[in-house]
């Protein structure tokens, strides 16, 4: 019924058998361990730029998410009315909400297959999905520190003996595993929670979710490790360490990028506003951003100088003296002796 997730799934994981089986042999623990690493860096590393758009889209989210409240509040009562609305106003803002499900929607069903596969490897099977019998028999009778990758805690003793494993063998590997996973997934949720804006964290239904991601979902891989065969740890362990170090590259990145922007911005802002006491010239647009100058004060002249407005002083004084000159009142255009308030011409009242 799956067959499409599962032969996909077992012929990466295959690849990588063939590629570290030359390294550490067919049969060797270590050969299938780092086969199982790979296949999930191999899953994220096709998964990045989605992520990438995820992390984006959660950011311009939580810009207009006071937007998203108002049309929560217009229209409480209206529920397909609100949908409408809040769909368009994603749309103007270019978020689509299930663009940030992709990444765990398609690990849900690699997961599935992975365990389905790794379930299948039996003593005395044939050919499992791309696996032919010698693949299915050098799985079974590889080990990891003495435990199987197909065993697991609870396993009942008839079934780990014919994988020739002991319990406590499988115990030995599956605890750490289980205990450093468990924290692995603490700390991933941790820092995308620490991410959060304080509107969203404050928002109840955000506040439940961060604590199942913080408490119970680490809880659930401890408890849930009894039950798991050692190689679903491993994916486990190496899916939430890839997921960890993803998120600080790109988080880092993302401010650097967001951080530059506003550098940007502001100089630019500086460079087109006008100078203190620069007046607009005449017929040019406010720029974007620019403050009006409203009024330039003169600038005050320092002692001892003379400002510019003030007429020089005439070389040669009434009477032959050195003297400085007292400033003119003759008013432009006027006759000596003749009264500002005339007129010259020749005009004729009315």
């Amino acid at each position: 019924m799956l067959n499409f997730i599962y032969y996909p799934v077992s012929f990466i994981l295959w690849c990588w058998h063939w590629v570290f089986g030359h390294v550490f042999g067919e049969s060797s623990g270590f050969a299938w361990a780092l086969a199982v690493v790979f296949l999930v860096f191999t899953l994220r590393a096709l998964l990045f730029k989605p992520f990438v758009g995820q992390v984006r889209s959660m950011r311009k989210m939580q810009e207009f998410a006071p937007e998203l409240q108002k049309i929560k509040k217009k229209y409480g009562n209206d529920r397909q009315r609100q949908a409408q609305e809040m769909q368009k106003l994603q749309a103007e803002h270019g978020v689509n909400p299930l663009g940030g499900c992709l990444p765990m929607l398609v690990q849900i069903p690699v997961f599935i297959g992975l365990f389905h596969v790794l379930r299948s490897f039996r003593p005395g099977w044939g050919e499992v999905y791309f696996f032919d019998a010698d693949g299915v028999k050098s799985f079974v009778e590889a080990k990891l520190f003495g435990a199987n990758l197909s065993t697991f805690i609870t396993m009942p003793a008839d079934e780990l003996a014919k994988f020739a494993t002991e319990r406590n063998a499988v115990m030995l590997v599956s605890i750490p595993l289980m205990i450093i996973a468990s924290i692995a997934t603490h700390f991933t949720a941790r820092h995308s929670v620490a991410r959060q804006t304080q509107a969203a964290a404050d928002n109840p239904q955000t506040a439940i979710m961060n604590k199942l991601t913080l408490y119970i979902f680490p809880l659930g891989v401890l408890v849930g490790g009894l039950f798991f065969p050692v190689a679903i740890l491993l994916y486990w362990l190496s899916n939430n360490a890839w997921t960890l170090g993803q998120q600080y590259v790109v988080y880092h990145s993302i401010d650097r990028e967001e951080e530059a922007k506003k550098v940007e911005a502001t100089a630019q802002r500086q460079a087109l506003a006008p100078k203190p006491g620069q007046k607009p010239k005449p017929g040019a647009k406010p720029q974007p951003g620019a403050k009006p100058v409203t009024g330039a004060k003169p600038q005050p002249q320092p002692p001892g100088e003379q400002a510019d407005t003030e007429p020089p002083a005439k070389p040669d004084a009434p009477g032959g003296s050195t003297g400085t000159a007292k400033p003119s009142t003759e008013v432009p255009g006027l006759s000596p002796g003749r009264s500002a308030g005339k007129k010259q011409g020749n005009k004729k009242r009315r």
